[in-house]
């Protein structure tokens, strides 16, 4: 999916991605409704979370269409088909398996994978990766990215998580990160949606 990403639409209308880490399916629709109000467009619940299932399902039926929802932290294929069910159309990985990733580019899901290594990357684009998200970022840093994007297709988006703040944006745009994914920064369990509007608002605003 390298020539033709099919995350890229919802990158250049707003390059974050909402991790709700911890978020629960009462909370889930109001807190992804606080960051859509800030102009992002893709929002993902990590399976981690409780109920993450219900929640996806709610915010699919509770969000506009042109939301990408989906889940983060999906390690299976076994996972990837519950994500699919529940309407889910994003998969955010933490690794690279590539049997992960061709089955939900076979389902037509947005597969975003994790990786650390250049050989990581290249394994995970073979396998029909639509970008990358550099994992753990906050280990490595922008110079880490900046060394690895220099052997990945230049159309290729990679997107770093794991310790993302406002203040580091303009780093890691100039190591070559096309967005970001951002979880403890943005959203904690029991946080008042206006709380994760505002802290949304200040991401963009730092892209700025």
């Amino acid at each position: 999916m390298t020539e033709s990403s099919r995350i890229a639409p919802w990158l250049e209308r707003c390059p974050f991605v909402a991790i709700l880490r911890g978020v629960t399916p009462d909370e889930v629709v109001p807190v992804a409704r606080a960051v859509v109000a800030a102009g992002w467009c893709v929002v993902e619940v990590p399976l981690s979370a409780p109920a993450a299932l219900a929640s996806i399902a709610r915010l699919t039926e509770a969000l506009p269409a042109d939301i990408l929802v989906g889940a983060g932290t999906v390690r299976s294929v076994a996972e990837v088909e519950r994500v699919a069910e529940a309407g889910g159309r994003l998969i955010m990985m933490p690794h690279a398996d590539p049997r992960v990733i061709a089955h939900a580019d076979r389902l037509g899901l947005v597969v975003l994978p994790g990786f650390f290594t250049a050989t990581e990357a290249l394994l995970a684009i073979e396998a029909g990766a639509d970008a990358l998200t550099l994992f753990p970022a906050e280990t490595g840093g922008p110079a880490h990215l900046a060394a690895v994007r220099a052997v990945l297709p230049p159309s290729l988006p990679v997107l770093p998580v794991g310790g993302i703040v406002a203040d580091s944006i303009a780093a890691w745009r100039a190591a070559g990160a096309a967005g970001f994914a951002v979880g403890r920064a943005l959203f904690r369990h029991g946080e008042r949606p206006e709380d994760v509007t505002r802290r949304a608002e200040a991401f963009r605003q730092a892209l700025r």
